[in-house]
């Protein structure tokens, strides 16, 4: 049993004959499934992660500083016997770290026990307030009790440092998460902002970037597909990849109606089809589990229905969200900025 690999880093090529790096310079390929780490407690994520890697036949895992378990999931990964070069690993940057990006990368890769990422994520498209990012509290709050973001800050500032994390050799690629096209447009290239917004000014002044993010992590899953934002994220070369396939905690997907019956019908069970729903289409997706049974089936199963959803199946679990009136988010924290997400809140 092996995991589908597609790949990350490419380039965009302008109608001006300009090319823009996507996500780095190096070939860079992300397994079509992966292990997600979120809420996943110090005393059983390190065996998920051991189990993931050698029972599963994927080597992805998904991880994040504000998670706060990358340690026990750099002993999972030592557990496991698997070569540095074997693994690929995703971590994020946390909303306190946005002035001090190459700090927190060498963190990450000290709790992870790794010189290097495979990909870094800017976790939120939202800077907060900090004077210690490490030691301090993970979201800030004002007296309020409001979330202390820092409404000045350019995402630019932000990119340009994990820009510079490529060049350093320390990230193979970049991306981003949790962000709409209105945030993504924050820290596209100015020529290629111009290219593709021909009815829009943009600043000559504006903090330049170079890279375009190569994956923009987001929640998808049959209710939450956001198929505007895919399609138009893919037209600058930005990859989909979904988090919470299954919805999340008690708010769950898996007895839809629909998604039962075509389990029943190809002899599946429902998880199956949700998460080989994404991978048909090529999404990355992060389907998380510390029961190793499950962490095992949710990788064996998602191949299994790769294989036998037909395009009518597919297109049937396109059309719930919408034309089905299930249309449903799980993730809202109470950022208190408007993010540009349709169906938020």
């Amino acid at each position: 049993m092996s995991v589908p690999t597609v790949p990350l880093n490419s380039k965009l090529v302008l109608e001006n004959g300009k090319e823009f790096l996507i996500g780095g310079h190096q070939k860079v390929d992300i397994p079509l499934i992966g292990l997600g780490t979120w809420k996943s407690g110090p005393d059983t994520v390190s065996k998920a992660v051991e189990t993931h890697l050698t029972q599963t036949g994927s080597t992805h895992l998904d991880c994040a500083w504000g998670y706060g378990n990358e340690a026990d999931v750099g002993r999972g990964i030592k557990a496991s016997g698997k070569d540095r070069s074997e693994v690929f690993i995703t971590s994020k940057l946390w909303g306190t770290w946005h002035k001090k990006v190459e700090a927190a990368l060498d963190d990450t890769l000290a709790q992870l026990g790794t010189d290097y990422l495979d990909l870094y994520l800017i976790h939120w498209p939202i800077a907060m307030n900090s004077t210690d990012p490490k030691n301090g509290p993970l979201i800030p709050l004002l007296s309020s009790g409001v979330r202390d973001i820092d409404h000045d800050w350019d995402l630019r500032r932000t990119w340009t440092q994990m820009e510079a994390l490529v060049a350093s050799g320390k990230v193979r690629s970049i991306g981003i998460s949790n962000f709409s096209e209105k945030n993504l447009k924050k820290i596209l290239p100015l020529d290629v902002l111009r290219a593709r917004y021909p009815g829009e000014t943009f600043p000559d002044d504006i903090v330049e970037t170079k890279i375009i993010p190569s994956i923009n992590q987001l929640e998808l899953h049959v209710y939450n597909p956001q198929h505007a934002l895919v399609k138009r994220m893919s037209e600058f070369g930005v990859r989909a990849e979904a988090y919470s396939p299954l919805g999340s905690g008690d708010q769950s997907v898996l007895e839809d109606e629909v998604v039962v019956e075509i389990a029943k019908k190809h002899g599946l069970a429902p998880a199956d089809v949700l998460i080989g729903y994404l991978i048909k289409k090529s999404i990355p997706t992060l389907p998380k589990s510390v029961t190793p049974s499950r962490i095992v089936s949710n990788v064996k199963g998602a191949l299994d229905a790769r294989e036998k959803l037909t395009d009518a199946d597919v297109e049937a679990l396109d059309k719930l969200a919408g034309e089905g009136g299930k249309q449903k988010r799980f993730i809202m924290p109470p950022w208190p900025v408007d993010l540009g997400f349709e169906n938020w809140g």
